[in-house]
């Protein structure tokens, strides 16, 4: 895709203003990182607050008064039991039980708002469309900022002082400094914070008042990405996709015990098989001892040389100051603390299997 053909989200423009390195992303041009630089946008996440554009992933309104329960024929999360104001992470599922995009949902006065991943947008609103009786809104005319760390609270209450009163996976309409916004206490880098759908035309204005505070700065997607892979948190097409079940991902807490009972989204047999028989893999987090990383792709292997899984994220972690990964392996290995290797540039090089977050979470419930 030329350059030409990107897409540019409304803070295109602010951006390039202060610095940003662009790249192609999800048919989208966007910040990878800024002159601060990945390692130092990352810490300042973790111990201030970091700014993020999230305007590419897809807001689409399903205002049916019987959206959720419409919408659980096309996912395993328990949407019914959504009060007004709450949110919910599941996925869509194919008739395998793979996954074809994870999605949160969030509970409105009347209908649902869902946000789904950029590179799955229009697959997802067509499959909605042609799946649900009720209408599929996708708001291309709204921005979606997400700010981040343990001084996000501060830095929002100072335009708008009721985001304080928000839990994790909740939100509401808030006046942001003049802005209707609908704010949830969400996010995805494993820190407390929230996301922020601001109306297109306001979101510049609502990003460089966030930015003139101290503790804010504009962060990238590469932080993005090593801040939730610290976070043990999945990326669709790498971590999950449609070859891989909620319960191999070691996603079966998403799945609520009426939906795991009553079944009723595709791939509900093969899940509930899984669910109470067990799978021949799951993903786990990989600690790698040393410093190399192990990327997308590395062979992950058995003490004894048999080759047992793969990574499927990998970097080196900033707050660790050590490498970190996830990926799958043969169930009587993803016990945390065993001993795997990791072949990097043909040598394998000893690892462990660990818990996740890699990093302790920072969310307010």
């Amino acid at each position: 895709m030329a350059d030409t053909d990107l897409l540019k989200t409304p803070l295109h423009d602010l951006h390039a203003e202060l610095g940003a390195k662009m790249v192609p992303f999800a048919g989208y041009e966007m910040p990878v990182q800024y002159p601060m630089g990945v390692k130092a946008e990352h810490l300042h996440t973790r111990a201030k607050a970091g700014l993020f554009d999230v305007s590419h992933m897809g807001q689409v309104e399903l205002p049916d008064p019987n959206a959720a329960r419409d919408l659980e024929q096309l996912v395993p999360g328990d949407l019914q039991s959504l009060e007004v104001g709450q949110m919910r992470y599941t996925m869509f599922t194919n008739e395998n039980g793979g996954i074809l995009d994870d999605l949160m949902v969030f509970r409105l006065e009347r209908g649902l708002m869902v946000v789904v991943n950029a590179a799955c947008k229009n697959l997802d609103i067509k499959h909605m469309s042609e799946s649900l009786t009720g209408p599929v809104i996708s708001h291309d005319d709204r921005a979606l900022l997400a700010l981040q760390g343990p001084s996000a609270e501060f830095a929002l209450s100072a335009l708008a002082p009721e985001v304080a009163t928000l839990q994790f996976l909740t939100g509401k309409w808030i006046d942001v400094d003049g802005a209707k916004c609908l704010v949830t206490r969400s996010g995805y880098t494993g820190e407390d914070g929230y996301e922020i759908s601001a109306p297109a035309d306001q979101a510049e204005a609502l990003a460089r008042k966030l930015l003139a505070q101290d503790d804010v700065e504009a962060i990238g997607l590469g932080a993005r990405d090593s801040l939730r892979l610290e976070a043990g948190l999945c990326l669709y097409g790498h971590d999950i996709d449609e070859t891989t079940t909620p319960v191999e991902a070691a996603l079966t807490w998403s799945i609520g015990k009426r939906r795991r009972e009553e079944g009723g989204f595709p791939g509900a047999d093969v899940i509930q098989k899984q669910i109470a028989e067990g799978t021949s893999r799951r993903r786990v987090g990989i600690l790698p001892e040393g410093r190399a990383p192990a990327r997308e792709g590395t062979e992950i292997q058995a003490p004894d040389g048999t080759t047992i899984g793969a990574i499927t994220s990998g970097g080196f972690g900033p707050s660790l100051e050590a490498p970190v990964a996830m990926g799958y392996v043969a169930s009587e290995h993803a016990a945390a603390g065993s001993a795997v290797n990791v072949v990097v540039r043909g040598k394998a090089l000893p690892a462990r299997t660990a818990k996740m977050p890699f990093v302790p979470n920072g969310y307010k419930r």
